[in-house]
């Protein structure tokens, strides 16, 4: 009767996988962060990589974003995060990286592009660097994310040189710290998660940011101004480790590839309208942009941005070459 109840059960058993064959697959789940909002580039891309996965892995790998450094996890310490398995993936931005390689500086370097094509030029030469850095630190490149230009939000007007000098003002990296810390500011290099609480206790009066999607619906709250200064375009790397990564069938490593061309490629088409719908947002919220700073002001900056350019050829050696050389000889004339 034993024997009997065994094979009863094996039949019930065998029935219950005909009626539901998802539960033969085991799923697989990443974790991925980023610090940013959910409808900030970052976020988009997170959203459409997530989405693209599950499509083409059939349902048998999902990713898990997060926004907003809920997981505890800023740019800055994104890569380490992943490398010792905190989490499977994230996105982080790429100027918060340059202590990791001198290349994560480079999409962020000022007034070097002044357009979204630029950008993706850049990007694209700029890819086997950033994807070689990141194999350096056991990971693996997904996808980058263009972010709008960025520009000067402020608590008033920025008319003159002379008005930065009042600036207390948060910089996303080593690079803009110099280059405003040289015209006066005072620069406070911290994440974007971190911003807010010292917008609130007022110890910052300007920002500099595109303040992309929900970033910006953060910023006009304190900062009514805008200066459309086009500082850079700036990216995020989105990243994997590469020993998860090759855990996978092959089958599901060539569709998170493609999941990630294609995250990608959406990202690019995105931005081609993302400026004109943020400023939309902005000044229904009651945003000043200015879109013609004052040449001099814009000049001050500018002239600031040569020393910290040399400055990253000298801590990069032969990448400058590389990669300036060949991004300069595409550049009209």
């Amino acid at each position: 009767m034993i024997g009997g109840n065994v094979r009863i059960f094996s039949l019930l058993a065998g029935a219950l996988l005909l009626l539901h064959p998802a539960a033969t697959r085991a799923q697989t789940v990443w974790d991925m962060p980023t610090e940013y909002p959910e409808n900030a580039m970052p976020g988009v891309g997170l959203a459409a990589f997530a989405k693209h996965v599950a499509e083409s892995s059939a349902g048998k790998l999902q990713i898990k974003p997060s926004f907003d450094a809920s997981a505890g996890i800023r740019s800055a310490g994104m890569l380490a995060a992943i490398a010792e398995g905190r989490v499977q993936a994230g996105d982080a931005f790429a100027g918060a990286l340059e202590n990791e390689d001198a290349i994560f500086a480079l999409p962020s370097l000022p007034f070097l592009v002044t357009s979204s094509t630029e950008a993706r030029r850049l990007a694209d030469i700029a890819r086997p660097y950033l994807a070689a850095a990141l194999q350096k630190k056991g990971l693996r490149l997904l996808y980058l994310t263009p972010w709008p230009p960025s520009g000067i939000w402020s608590k008033a007007p920025l008319k003159a040189p002379s008005d930065l000098t009042g600036l207390s003002i948060r910089t996303y990296d080593k690079t803009s710290s110099a280059v405003f810390s040289g015209v006066g500011a005072k620069a406070a290099l911290i994440s974007f998660a971190d911003t807010m609480p010292k917008l609130v206790d007022g110890s910052l009066n300007a920002v500099l940011s595109s303040g992309d999607g929900g970033a910006g619906r953060k910023l006009w709250e304190y900062l009514p101004w805008f200066s459309e200064i086009t500082y850079s375009l700036p990216l995020s790397v989105a990243s994997v480790n590469q020993a998860v990564f090759d855990g996978l069938s092959p089958e599901l490593r060539e569709a998170v590839d493609a999941a990630g061309r294609q995250t990608e490629i959406d990202l690019w088409l995105a931005l081609t309208t993302r400026l004109q719908e943020n400023y939309q947002r902005m000044r229904r919220n009651g945003v000043t942009i200015d879109t013609t700073p004052a040449p001099e002001l814009v000049a001050a900056l500018q002239a600031g941005a040569v020393d910290v350019q040399h400055a990253w050829c000298a801590k990069s050696g032969p990448l400058c070459v590389q990669v300036l050389d060949a991004f300069k000889a595409g550049k009209p004339q």
